[in-house]
């Protein structure tokens, strides 16, 4: 079955939300008083950049490891994870808990 075309308007807002959570975590990180190194570091990365890039809305932060980047910024885990379900899958998150996406999504930018 071949694969549906990628809609401009959504791809647009998918780039936007990661923008978004790139600033959200950023701003948690400066809240900590960390670097990127620091957090990366923390995190088991070898690499700072990849926090870098994840701020920057290129990456997104692995499941597998939201636990490690909570604890690192001295968040609790549960609300991290909700946070950033609502950025980088904010259908599902609609799905599960009812709630509005973020304004980007439902403005269709």
């Amino acid at each position: 079955m071949p694969r549906p075309a990628v809609d401009p308007q959504r791809a647009a807002a998918t780039k936007s939300l990661r923008r978004e959570a790139g600033r959200w975590l950023k701003a948690r990180r400066e809240d900590a008083g960390l670097t990127q190194a620091e957090v990366a570091e923390q995190v088991g990365l070898r690499y700072y950049t990849f926090v870098s890039q994840v701020e920057s809305g290129v990456g997104r932060v692995p499941i597998e490891s939201q636990g490690a980047w909570a604890e690192a910024l001295g968040l609790d885990p549960t609300d991290f994870a909700r946070t950033l379900l609502r950025y980088y899958e904010p259908e599902l998150f609609r799905l599960l808990f009812g709630e509005d996406a973020p304004a980007a999504v439902a403005a269709g930018t």
